[in-house]
């Protein structure tokens, strides 16, 4: 069926437009008309990020929830894996989070998880949507649902989290950026149980600066708080915590491919990786793959998306995949991404390792990379013969030093060209070459 609301990762857009408090309220009825069949009197956890709109949408969904005969739990600000995560430690039926991660405040999101805290198939969403304009009748009476709230949520999450590190980090001195968001609540708690020296910033939040050149999406913020500290590193999560990317104590970037490349060689050393099988998707730095390979990984990619980096794993019985963008899955340990987990698990495998994050950092050997995005007809991508011929060429002349992906964007009228080699000339070239003819063979009509 055509979905009018769910996208890749569940509902988005501008809070009190698109997303109303109106289809809020629906979408939790909605969810828990759907959970009915499996649980009669559904319990529905619901967290939230710090956005201002955040509450107006908390208190419209619980209503809906609690019109259909269901429990709302309002868990508070807590980052998105720690709803899956307390879905599954609870016993409840579903989770709600309220949240639009890393986009500007204005925005905010709803996405859901099931019993087994995973994110729901596309299936399930579909259910639900069709839910959203059907008349039923609703309980009355004794039947009617509750709304409540769950004190601690977010320590109880922090201190499993920092169960599952294993070694102390005394002797880190750690900034921690929170991108005033969910990790907020999380953060001074988790990282005093680890024993760390740790400067915060960016943990007062307003409702209004959220992402706000803070961050995972503004690493300057916390490279120069590391330079200033004398750090031993930084750590920056986005706004509702479920990514996490890091910099050493000289300020430089450390990203998804970086992370995966240090927790694989780590799991290895332990025995930990099955199969040594790690999930990248497309966008992963040829290094990434390289850098894998010579631990002895065997590498499954996936298309761009977390959702799609899941699949894989679970089909595979992989424990560990993500994306460059620090979206990072340990399916050993949590169903979903989860960025408070994966900077434990880093700290921890380095703290084992005796490395600096730098040392760690520097067994990938970044290639030169041009991503460009072009404006043009991406319905027509598949058949463009001349586009396809130059692609099959200039892979030929990269050979095993390069690659080249090439797609179509899901929401915009965009193909992006992305050209990765080791020779950073030769990169540019080709990016180019392949630029000039998507804009001449796939034009936008005016």
């Amino acid at each position: 069926m055509a979905r009018a609301w769910f996208g890749t990762d569940g509902i988005r857009g501008v809070a009190n437009e698109r997303l109303s408090p109106e289809l809020a309220l629906r979408v939790g009825r909605a969810a828990a008309l759907r959970l009915r069949d499996s649980h009669p009197a559904p319990v529905i956890l619901i967290g939230r990020d710090t956005r201002r709109s955040g509450t107006m949408l908390e208190d419209a969904l619980a209503a809906g929830i609690a019109s259909a005969g269901g429990h709302a739990v309002r868990l508070g600000v807590v980052p998105t894996p720690a709803v899956a995560w307390g879905v599954v430690q609870r016993g409840a039926a579903a989770g709600i989070v309220i949240s639009a991660s890393h986009n500007p405040y204005p925005d905010n999101g709803i996405k859901l998880f099931g019993a087994d805290g995973y994110k729901l198939l596309d299936a399930e969403e579909e259910a639900i949507e069709a839910l959203l304009e059907t008349d039923v009748d609703l309980p009355t009476g004794g039947d009617v649902g509750t709304t409540s709230t769950a004190m601690g949520a977010a320590e109880a999450y922090a201190e499993w989290v920092a169960e599952v590190a294993g070694v102390p980090l005394t002797g880190m001195r750690i900034v921690v950026d929170c991108a005033h968001g969910a990790a907020a609540t999380v953060a001074p708690r988790l990282f005093e149980l680890l024993g760390a020296d740790v400067v915060l910033i960016a943990c007062e939040p307003d409702g209004c600066n959220i992402n706000v050149e803070c961050g995972s999406t503004h690493l300057g913020h916390v490279a120069a708080a590391v330079v200033a500290e004398g750090a031993t590193l930084g750590v920056a999560f986005d706004g509702d915590a479920d990514r996490v990317l890091f910099v050493d104590a000289d300020g430089n970037p450390v990203d998804g491919d970086h992370i995966l490349t240090l927790l694989a060689a780590d799991a290895i050393a332990r025995d930990a990786l099955p199969g040594n099988r790690v999930v990248v998707t497309s966008m992963a730095n040829l290094g990434a793959h390289h850098a894998l390979r010579a631990l002895g990984c065997t590498l499954e990619i996936t298309d761009v998306g977390d959702r799609y980096v899941l699949e894989a794993m679970r089909r595979d019985g992989s424990v560990l995949g993500g994306e460059q963008s620090g979206h990072v899955i340990a399916l050993d340990h949590q169903t979903t991404g989860d960025g408070p987990l994966t900077a434990t698990l880093v700290l921890a495998a380095l703290a084992r390792s005796g490395q600096t994050l730098a040392e760690a950092a520097s067994a990938v050997e970044k290639f030169p990379q041009n991503l460009i995005s072009v404006r043009a007809r991406r319905e027509g991508l598949g058949e463009c013969a001349p586009l396809w011929d130059a692609i099959a060429a200039a892979e030929v002349q990269l050979g095993d030093n390069g690659r080249i992906v090439v797609r179509a964007s899901g929401t915009e009228p965009l193909v992006r060209v992305m050209v990765e080699a080791r020779d950073g000339a030769e990169c540019r070239a080709i990016a180019e070459e392949l630029v000039a003819i998507v804009e001449r063979e796939l034009p936008v009509p005016h």
